[in-house]
């Protein structure tokens, strides 16, 4: 199916997620942190012929790089940029911070209800398809 990020330094949380997709099809790579996330999609630093996730499932509140400072750097880079991002978030009021992220395409909080994760990841990557 997809190849899918999540990014979120709740380990449960990812594992979580992580079981769910993978009921999909869908191909998980797991990051726990921003700085990590940038690094295993190649954007810092810099490296060529990195697959990218087709979707990334990121944090807010995250230790080393919170998910808006993430969200900035993937906007700079021309690849990641394209990325789709989905933020998971413990607080409902985050939507502001990411106002200028063109690339935030939806928002989970938690506690989040399994199935309307997987309703939302499944109907963000049938839109791209």
């Amino acid at each position: 199916m997809a190849r899918i990020m999540v990014c979120d330094d709740e380990r449960d949380v990812v594992t979580l997620i992580r079981f769910l997709l993978q009921k999909d099809g869908h191909q998980i790579t797991e990051a726990y942190d921003g700085k990590d996330a940038l690094e295993k999609l190649g954007v810092e630093p810099k490296r060529d012929g990195v697959e990218l996730p087709e979707l990334i499932i990121i944090d807010v509140m995250m230790p080393v790089l919170d998910g808006c400072a993430t969200a900035a750097r993937l906007r700079e880079d021309p690849a990641a940029s394209k990325i789709p991002l989905v933020v998971l978030t413990a607080k409902g009021q985050i939507r502001d911070l990411f106002e200028k992220s063109p690339n935030v395409a939806g928002y989970i909080e938690k506690p989040f209800n399994p199935k309307d994760l997987r309703d939302m990841v499944s109907g963000m990557l049938a839109g791209k398809r």
